[in-house]
């Protein structure tokens, strides 16, 4: 099987807890396509990815949202910073499920 790479824009939002994780949602067509494509997943139901974000490149792990039905992606603080990005900021996201 082809690697895919998804792309994207969507907004950044901040989790509604003490620790203010922020997050991005995937689109709907975006987790369809992880859902098909990818072997069992991991501890929660994660999924590896690569992640390109402007000028950042990273490798972490998306995780299903019981909420809203897709998977949500994490935004380190580093990241956000390098990138100019707060909660409520719009930006265009690359991703590659690292386990297709």
């Amino acid at each position: 099987m082809h690697p895919i790479e998804l792309e994207f824009s969507t907004e950044i939002w901040l989790w509604p807890g003490p620790a203010a994780w922020h997050f991005i949602t995937l689109p709907d067509d975006a987790a369809s396509q992880i859902r098909s494509l990818t072997p069992p997943r991991r501890g929660f139901g994660s999924v590896r990815v690569e992640v390109m974000l402007g000028e950042s490149i990273w490798r972490t792990s998306i995780f299903p949202d019981s909420k809203s039905g897709s998977y949500v992606l994490p935004i380190k603080a580093q990241i956000r910073r390098k990138e100019g990005l707060i909660a409520g900021s719009i930006t265009r996201i690359r991703l590659r499920p690292l386990s297709v």
